[in-house]
């Protein structure tokens, strides 16, 4: 929301109007494509680092 209002200066009305693909094309024109998603194998080494319990 607040890129929405703040960046983009879209009004209330326009912005719970949008779609979240509408939102995301915009996101995308100011910052540019997100980076894809990782790895299987960089996805375990982080999950193997950063546990999310302790064993």
């Amino acid at each position: 929301m607040g890129f929405a209002f703040g960046v983009l200066r879209l009004s209330p009305v326009a912005f719970w109007s949008m779609t979240p693909r509408e939102l995301n094309c915009a996101l995308e024109a100011v910052f540019g494509s997100a980076v894809g998603v990782p790895a299987r194998n960089d996805l375990d080494q982080l999950m193997e680092r950063f546990p999310d319990h302790q064993i």
